[in-house]
């Protein structure tokens, strides 16, 4: 198999054209050529004044390569293609009894579980949530009625944090055995599209995925795997360094001595219960902010000039960052084009806020995090906890802003910037619900970080014409870009002084968004059947 990179068409090519140009760039007649698929197709819409044309790599198969690979040495752009297969590290020998444990069922938990039920460990995978179709119902009651259950949210239940956002499937982690291949291959297979596997910037969209997690979960029952939802772990059970066990919180004890912990990155009270006992960790930057709206049709016009409203581009979206002079970086975070600004709390008197879109990515609006960045020796020093201490009075501080109904305090960025409470909306409608109270956010967060923010947004005007518009609205607040702590590990991808316990994804401070969950849970499946089966490492 080759590999060409770099065959450009234009974006209303037809789909007979591809195989064309593939043939005109080699130089081939049809008959040589075997077969080709697309890896990746992307577009360049940096140059407004130049044709916006897809960008395509290709892998096929002819005749004979190495006559073929002879003849075009010259070209750096066609090679072989490296081998993107899984190969599992093992398999559980027949008759095999021990069964690891799984704490939580998001992206990187469904990954590990899957994995260790596709090399035969059986695990059992314990949900402190409810299954993703309950789940669904009581978040929907937190956003219809203002009724919160601290036990079934956007937070906690199957399918994790990520079920309730754009359903992102791209990451910036280096990624040298195609372990990201590995997570869309098992996404197409429980019912994802076909195009994730090669569009530059893949996503889901939140009804797809619940849809796709419980035929994920039918996968690791069928291979003999558990899943015990409403399960919560409540303690650890470690004798002299080595963990043996877990308690949920019905008194129940199970044993294992081998523990994926895969908690997602709001489970506060977890934390403090390991914190409690022992276990290694400390504390690690993460940012705080607001939540921007924009009518999308101006993030299409900005982002795409010409073009925007393609049918085959879609909702467009936006990737901005500013060093402020206060030494702080502003930055957006999981833009959601298309998509609406959640409620996004699981504890009571407290109010978070995300973005979420679905497939189609069809709402009025675009939205994204506008964060400043955070981090220990500055901000919240005092131990591994601090972080979260700080997430928990900005997030009851946002609650008692929004008049202490869940509604979330908001401001129009024309006001923001002139420093002064909003009293009415504009042009742009929120779509946060249960609703905004409007107010002056600067008495939302930090000073250090309001002025950062105001300082950013005209650079962002400049980048993107129309993103500091005065009708815009912030909507406080984005606390939970990404946990407080990390649950450190070593080589052997286990806790630093608690063997057998294997702190993954998220929550423990090694991923951030579906993708890379889902390859941490693949490493963290690895490592445990290394540990299993004594192979090397």
């Amino acid at each position: 198999m080759l590999r060409i990179n770099e065959l450009k068409l234009p974006l209303d090519h037809p789909e007979e054209a591809l195989r064309s140009a593939l043939l005109e760039r080699l130089g081939i007649d049809a008959n040589e050529l075997l077969d080709f698929s697309v890896f990746k197709r992307s577009y360049d819409a940096r140059k407004k004044s130049s044709e916006l044309l897809f960008i395509y790599t290709l892998d096929f198969s002819v005749r004979d390569e190495a006559a073929l690979l002879g003849k075009l040495a010259h070209d750096p752009q066609i090679v072989p293609a490296p081998d993107v297969s899984y190969t599992f590290v093992g398999h559980a020998p027949e008759g095999f009894s021990t069964r690891p444990l799984v704490i939580g069922f998001g992206p990187c938990g469904i990954f590990a579980g899957l994995l260790l039920a596709q090399m035969g460990f059986k695990p059992i995978v314990l949900e402190r949530g409810k299954e993703v179709r309950q789940r669904t119902k009581d978040t929907w009651g937190l956003w219809r009625k203002s009724v919160l259950n601290t036990e079934s949210n956007v937070q906690f239940g199957e399918g994790g944090a990520g079920t309730f956002s754009d359903g992102k499937l791209y990451s910036q982690i280096k990624d040298p055995n195609f372990l990201g291949r590995k997570v869309l291959h098992e996404f197409v297979k429980a019912g994802a599209p076909d195009e994730i596997l090669y569009v530059n910037k893949p996503h889901i969209g939140t009804f797809r995925l619940t849809g796709m997690v419980e035929n994920m979960r039918a996968e690791i029952i069928a291979l003999g795997g558990e899943v015990r939802f409403e399960h919560k772990v409540s303690d650890l059970l470690i004798d002299d360094g080595q963990l043996h066990g877990v308690e949920l919180a019905n008194g129940e004890r199970i044993e294992s001595r081998h523990v994926v912990l895969a908690l997602g990155h709001s489970a506060r009270d977890t934390f403090r219960m390991m914190h409690s006992r022992g276990v290694y960790m400390e504390a690690k930057p993460f940012s705080v902010g607001f939540r921007i709206e924009h009518p999308q049709s101006l993030i299409d016009q900005a982002r795409l000039g010409k073009y925007a409203g393609h049918p085959k581009l879609g909702a467009a979206d936006y990737k901005l960052v500013y060093h402020a002079s206060n030494g702080r970086s502003v930055y957006s975070f999981c833009m959601c084009p298309g998509g609406t600004v959640v409620a996004a709390t699981s504890e009571p008197e407290r109010v978070v806020t995300n973005g979420m879109s679905q497939y189609s990515r069809n709402e009025r609006n675009a939205n994204s995090g506008l964060v400043v960045g955070i981090d220990p020796e500055r901000d919240y020093p005092g131990g591994p906890l601090a972080g979260i201490e700080l997430q928990e009075r900005l997030e009851s501080l946002a609650y008692t802003l929004g008049g202490g109904t869940y509604e979330a305090p908001a401001q129009l960025v024309g006001d923001f910037m002139a420093g002064r409470p909003s009293t009415a909306l504009g042009s742009v409608e929120p779509s946060y619900k249960p609703g905004v109270k409007l107010v002056d956010l600067a008495e939302a967060l930090p000073a250090f970080a309001i002025d950062a923010i105001r300082e950013a947004l005209p650079v962002f005007d400049r980048q993107i014409k129309g993103y500091a518009l005065h009708d815009a609205v912030l909507t406080g607040l984005e606390t939970r870009t990404s946990a407080p702590v990390r649950i450190t590990r070593g080589a052997d991808l286990q806790s630093l002084n608690v063997k057998g316990l294997y702190p993954a994804g998220e929550g423990a401070g090694y991923a951030g968004g579906i993708l890379s969950a889902g390859v941490d849970g693949i490493r963290i499946a690895e490592a445990v059947a290394r540990d299993l089966l004594g192979i090397p490492g």
